[in-house]
């Protein structure tokens, strides 16, 4: 299971009904953040979830609607007595601009571990998942996240029994680990005992970038696809482009593209009140899409 709550749904400056862009996930007992606007740390607090349980935290790019709940985030963690190292991902230069910010947070009791992403793509590896990330186009440097969770096979004791493989390794072998068995003289592997891989979970997000082939790629029948949706107005689809933007139908497009199973908007402008008022229009392109607002969660289940 996979634990989602978008945190904050707002772009370019906060609202008092509105957080800026932020979006937490919890899995296996760590937490994943993306993005860490202006009220991020409120916002995890009014959601009742807790900040030390938080591993890695992700930058799409390094506007400050994206960024400076930072600091506020880092002192509160130190203050929390958190020891353990964590773990940022971002743009180049994401070292610079992180240690420019701790000004204000020069000490804390725990190690900062920076992995800037090189190239149009880079998949970063963590204990029971992976997140993918993925260049669009904003105009400063800007990736897309994209979240899995792979599930192994179903374990068959029938095979485990046949191979004489004793019950006290079924466990570890259904974890997926090799097991070496001195007195045996022999190796037991997880595909031995495990059937083909079972559907995992994926989650992709995505904000402040043009539609590009990108996002389909790595959207590709997602669970859950949350993407920018600056503007409700048809009319504004000019602005959208001046300043590398997406509208909500443009989104809605790339959600049917991609083949979602379900798509949030968020990081809305500050002139946008209901983004509720337009979603009859968006779904007509893409029937399961929704409006985000701030602590929308979902459980994402495996089938």
């Amino acid at each position: 299971m996979l634990d989602v709550c978008l945190l904050g749904c707002g772009g370019m400056l906060p609202l008092p009904y509105r957080w800026l862009t932020s979006l937490m996930m919890r899995y296996n007992g760590s937490s994943i953040l993306i993005d860490c606007g202006e009220g991020t740390q409120i916002a995890i607090r009014e959601k009742g979830w807790s900040f030390k349980p938080i591993d890695v935290v992700c930058f799409t790019h390094y506007h400050g609607d994206h960024i400076s709940g930072l600091p506020g985030l880092l002192l509160t963690m130190g203050n929390a007595e958190r020891h353990e190292p964590l773990t940022l991902i971002g743009p180049k230069g994401l070292e610079r601009v992180v240690n420019a910010l701790r000004v204000i947070a020069p000490e804390l009791p725990f190690e900062l571990k920076f992995m800037e992403i090189s190239g149009n793509e880079e998949t970063f590896e963590f204990d029971g998942y992976r997140i993918r990330a993925f260049k669009v186009n904003h105009n400063v440097l800007c990736y897309g996240y994209t979240m899995e969770i792979d599930r192994a096979g179903r374990f068959d004791p029938v095979r485990a029994k046949e191979q004489e493989i004793p019950k006290i390794y079924w466990g570890r072998l259904q974890k997926g680990e090799s097991i070496e068995d001195m007195e045996r003289n022999c190796i037991y592997t997880p595909d031995m005992v495990l059937g083909p891989p079972r559907k995992g979970l994926k989650l992709t997000y995505c904000t402040d970038t043009r539609p590009v082939s990108s996002i389909v790629e790595n959207a590709k029948n997602a669970d859950l696809f949350i993407c920018e949706g600056m503007y409700g107005e048809k009319e504004k689809e000019v602005k959208a482009r001046e300043h590398k933007h997406m509208t909500f139908y443009e989104a809605a497009e790339l959600a049917k593209a991609a083949e979602v199973k379900e798509l949030w908007l968020t990081h809305y402008s500050p002139s946008l009140n209901r983004p509720e008022e337009y979603m009859e229009e968006v779904q007509k392109i893409f029937k399961n899409a929704k409006p985000g607002k701030d602590r929308k969660t979902v459980e994402l289940q495996f089938e």
